[in-house]
């Protein structure tokens, strides 16, 4: 059952939190990672907080399989991020870095950190070893305890390619080199998630969105982070078919990102660099949408037909602003089931 709209009714402060409901979480990258600790913070029972995370990002490097976003989201919630930069582990050193661009062995683009490094190396001989890519990232949680259930999209590889503008012509590239290394300066006229139309959910996927009281869509990228999430066959009808409402929180403030680049993927889908723009990509649950509440950010409008829609602050400055943001978010569910 839903928890009383009543409760959340006034400003959240530290100690509070709310009943153990269980909330899903569509999430991505450093932006998914922080609201989601925001999140942790006001649910009273943190481990009835599903994150189901993209892995689209993730790529093959010296042999080794990196998932940057899996990993954002665990080393953040987990106590071990570089908060600085936002991703990568803390007190990082680069040795085994310095060692392989002596040898000049390709890519040197990729920075793998001495400590970030054990985490792929035990990820890679898992997964080597034949478990699947979700019951590997429960082997990892259990060393850094994130609070939460964390899922990969999918056990099956995917991955997002970028077909870009090179000024002579086009080429596809996987979608960390066109961010990384070209720092997305090259314009994107596609984005293709090579293996998608073959992945199936991960272990735990559907079961976690069959049984959710709320949805949420984190304010991650919506091109190559909740996109891909619900390009994976049967997700997106799972999510259009739960009897949870779902909410998304708009990942643009005035016409820019808050953080990352959507406003280099917004245009090759034809999509507005706005949180109108974004919230009618979404759409209105329906036969292709999937919002019934959207959050933008006070001071900014939007118009999505269909979907109930709210201003709050929605920067993340602090951890008391990351938890407000995730109130009303929760808020905002209520009226949505209450209306429904």
């Amino acid at each position: 059952m839903l928890w009383s709209r009543s409760r959340l009714s006034h400003r959240v402060q530290a100690s509070e939190t709310i009943p153990a409901v269980h909330v899903v979480v569509l999430a991505g990258g450093v932006g998914g990672a922080r609201f989601l600790s925001g999140l942790r913070a006001v649910v009273h029972a943190p481990d009835r907080i599903t994150a189901v995370v993209n892995t689209g990002d993730d790529l093959t490097l010296h042999g080794l399989r990196i998932c940057p976003d899996l990993d954002t989201v665990m080393y953040t919630l987990g106590g071990g991020i570089d908060a600085e930069r936002g991703w990568g582990r803390a007190e990082e050193t680069w040795t085994v870095k310095a060692e392989l661009a002596a040898y000049d062995a390709e890519p040197g683009w990729f920075s793998l950190g001495d400590r970030d490094l054990a985490t792929h190396l035990v990820r890679t001989r898992m997964l080597d070893a034949g478990f699947a890519l979700s019951a590997v990232t429960a082997a990892l949680c259990a060393r850094w305890q994130p609070g939460v259930v964390l899922l990969p999209m999918s056990d099956q590889r995917v991955e997002t390619h970028v077909v870009v503008d090179t000024g002579t012509g086009t080429r596809a590239l996987h979608f960390q080199e066109w961010w990384v290394r070209h720092r997305a300066e090259l314009p994107a006229r596609e984005f293709v998630q090579v293996g998608v139309a073959d992945a199936q959910p991960a272990a735990g996927v559907l079961e976690a969105l069959a049984t959710a009281d709320v949805l949420l869509l984190a304010p991650s990228n919506p091109v190559v982070s909740i996109g891909t999430i619900l390009g994976v066959p049967g997700l997106r009808a799972a999510v259009r078919e739960s009897a949870a409402p779902v909410v998304g929180l708009s990942p643009i403030i005035g016409a820019a990102p808050v953080r990352g680049m959507a406003d280099k993927c917004l245009p090759a889908l034809g999509v507005p660099t706005s949180a109108e723009g974004v919230g009618r990509h979404y759409g209105a649950r329906g036969e292709d949408g999937v919002l019934d509440g959207w959050l933008v950010h006070s001071g900014d409008s939007a118009d999505v037909p269909g979907v109930r829609v709210r201003a709050v602050p929605l920067l993340m400055t602090d951890p008391a602003a990351t938890a407000a943001m995730a109130t009303a978010a929760l808020d905002l569910a209520v009226e949505c089931r209450r209306d429904a």
